[in-house]
């Protein structure tokens, strides 16, 4: 399936979150203010992450208008570590949360090159241009020109062309990596998984041996994760998800609940062989834990 034009339909019916039926955001406030004065974690836990992010955006403009302050900060002042991380995302809009991933993968020491390749391969362009809107907003830089300063050569052009397009030649014993980057950076990924079967089949090799023999360093991991998102996007996610890095665990679950969770659930069990749910029990605890199986939601 294309994960990119089926976007729309995965909304609301393979995601894992759902607009919470008898919602009043008053009495949502009213119980997060007395959860917030007593550090009441569970309250806080079981309203943010049985809420849509709809619903949650409503609940933190209501918190505003009724206190004066800003929801998140308060949740700042009362929790700490995996859990404050993991409410405050949830209380991001889709776009924003998408843009402080692609913020946090460029910081420090190192890029984090595969968070990149994750969130530009496998967002859609309509998408891609309102996480590059609210990067701006957020934090006063161009998300083009940041890609192109935190990585180099044909990478930096990969990269590039996925945030502009995003929408194969193997001449050779040494393949060209512009051909790649100009085709799987600008055709629908219909017609993408036609032309990479065709590559297959007239090769009797997989793309990924083929990527893996001509191509090195991180324009072949680029090219890996490409072809393993226009192939099978829910599989590649599946994979970040069973490292059981807290990062990879909030920034997936969460940017994925409300679309295709489900699939990635069930790419999950069919990788590992256990089911998302169980397995999250097996690697955190506590209120954390409680959030997170909220939004997993069920056992496969």
């Amino acid at each position: 399936m294309d994960s990119l034009s089926a976007t729309n339909m995965w909304w609301g019916t393979l995601g894992t979150v759902r607009a919470f039926p008898s919602f009043h955001p008053a009495r949502d406030v009213k119980e997060i203010q007395s959860a917030l004065e007593r550090k009441d974690s569970g309250t806080l836990v079981r309203i943010l992450s049985n809420r849509s992010n709809a619903q949650r955006q409503v609940i933190a403009n209501t918190f505003q208008e009724i206190t004066a302050k800003d929801l998140s900060a308060a949740l700042k002042k009362v929790l700490s570590g995996d859990l404050e991380d993991l409410l405050v995302h949830l209380l991001l809009l889709p776009e924003q949360l998408e843009a402080r991933r692609l913020q946090q993968a460029m910081v420090g020491l190192g890029t984090d090159e595969e968070t990149l390749l994750e969130i530009l391969c496998t967002r859609s362009g309509k998408r891609l241009q309102e996480i590059a809107g609210s990067y701006g907003q957020m934090f006063r830089k161009d998300l083009e020109k940041e890609l192109r300063g935190e990585t180099s050569g044909d990478f930096s052009k990969l990269v590039v062309s996925l945030l502009k397009a995003l929408t194969v030649s193997l001449n050779g014993k040494k393949a060209d990596p512009g051909p790649w980057i100009d085709i799987l950076t600008s055709r629908e990924l219909e017609h993408l998984d036609k032309v990479l079967m065709g590559v297959e089949l007239e090769n009797g090799q997989t793309v990924e041996e083929l990527v893996e023999k001509r191509f090195s360093g991180d324009l072949r991991l680029g090219f890996r994760v490409l072809v393993q998102c226009i192939q099978n996007p829910e599989v590649y996610l599946a994979k970040r998800l069973a490292t059981m890095k807290t990062p990879l665990v909030h920034g997936i679950m969460v940017s994925h609940s409300e679309e295709d969770l489900l699939m990635i659930r069930a790419a999950f069990l069919k990788l590992t062989k256990k089911s998302l749910y169980s397995t999250l029990q097996n690697h955190f605890k506590g209120e954390h834990l409680q959030a997170l199986l909220a939004i997993c939601r069920s056992e496969d």
